[in-house]
């Protein structure tokens, strides 16, 4: 198994991308600490993991907050040992909207938890990899961190932040044993996307070349190759999985 006697962090793996990035790394024998704001979903994430006869362990964590973020890291050696690994996929948007009409309160919640998480996640994550001397880590960047975002303002531009935390922070570690690379999804049939009607989901497919929305799981698979030591020699990638959207 490619994560065997090795322990995760994933954030926000209550439901959607971060739940199938949680349970895949779990197929492969990693340990999970399972993170996110809402304290049913991520136990049953948790639970999903015990029943299948892997380990996990759930801690609430609004990763927008420092406090929180600093106790991920700790618990994990807590609970099981050591920490190889971690996905920062937590990340919220905002209703599309011209800029102009975007409120300050959007805009201020979209960068907090998706930026400002993501780095004050990276910070915590880096300090215990440069001590032990090893690590990966995959950031949940967006396709929408690599292109424009007209009516998505804020979340394009809390992307394209991830996108250059992710270039940036594997340079400053490439010579120090960790790993930092960041998988861009594309078109993802999660909750929201899944909820509309199938003419629409029809209409969004059309426009992939590959002719269909991603899963889940296809953005969990690129996640466990880029943590992987199949992916030693890789950092600093973005790596867009999108049916061939951004070719």
């Amino acid at each position: 198994m490619l994560f065997e006697n090795q322990v995760a962090l994933v954030t926000a793996a209550g439901a959607g991308i971060g739940r199938s990035i949680a349970l895949r790394l779990a197929e492969e024998g990693a340990s999970i600490v399972v993170s996110d704001v809402n304290d049913p979903a991520g136990n049953e994430t948790v639970e999903l993991i015990l029943r299948a006869g892997g380990r996990a362990a759930y801690k609430h964590a609004n990763v927008a907050e420092e406090s929180d973020v600093s106790q991920l890291v700790p618990f994990a050696l807590e609970q099981f040992g050591r920490l190889d690994l971690a996905v920062n996929n937590a990340g919220v948007g905002a209703m599309p909207k011209p800029v102009q009409e975007v409120t300050l309160a959007e805009w201020d919640r979209v960068i907090d938890v998706t930026l400002r998480g993501t780095f004050l996640a990276l910070q915590s994550q880096i300090a215990h990899f440069v001590q032990q001397g090893h690590g990966s880590i995959v950031n949940i960047a967006s396709l929408a961190g690599i292109s424009a975002t007209p009516q998505l303002t804020p979340y394009g531009a809390a992307k394209h932040g991830v996108v250059s935390l992710t270039r940036s922070v594997a340079k400053e570690n490439a010579a120090l044993g960790i790993r930092i690379n960041a998988v861009a999804p594309g078109a993802i049939e999660t909750a929201a996307l899944a909820s509309l009607p199938d003419e629409a989901k029809a209409g969004y497919a059309a426009e992939i070349p590959m002719k269909r929305l991603g899963q889940p799981e296809d953005i969990a698979h690129a996640t466990a190759f880029l943590l992987s030591d199949q992916a030693q020699f890789i950092t600093g990638v973005v790596l867009p999985v999108d049916g061939g959207t951004e070719a």
